[in-house]
């Protein structure tokens, strides 16, 4: 009776083990389809937000490209502008320096013939 009852409790174990490894197969199957439908729903939230992208970029950047080139544009103007000025400002310097060495020399040269006029009096 010994040999049959260690078979009854063999049988036993044995079912135990395919039913509890069947309820296994279904749990990880379960999760694996749960998995699977949202990674279906996961990609296409990921392609509607990619056209949702794609449509509103497309005028911001052509906005963003005019402003620059507007921007760039002002800047070059400005840079011509310092450039203008920076040459206008030279010109006065110049005009100045011819302006002021011409009345220095004929203050000097007053000077000179006013010590000159007083020298020959003496």
């Amino acid at each position: 009776m010994n040999i049959e009852m260690s078979q009854v409790v063999l049988n036993n174990g044995l079912t135990f083990l395919a039913v509890s490894t069947g309820i296994m197969v279904l749990i990880v199957g379960g999760f694996i389809i749960k998995l699977l439908i949202d990674l279906s729903k996961l990609a296409k939230n990921a392609n509607e937000t990619t056209v949702l992208l794609n449509t509103e970029l497309k005028p911001t950047l052509n906005e963003l490209n005019k402003t620059l080139k507007s921007v760039n544009e002002i800047v070059q103007n400005t840079g011509e502008g310092m450039g203008n000025m920076k040459l206008g400002i030279e010109n006065v310097f110049k005009k100045t320096k011819i302006l002021s060495g011409n009345i220095l020399s004929g203050f000097l040269k007053g000077f000179m013939g006013a010590y000159t006029l007083f020298c020959k009096k003496k």
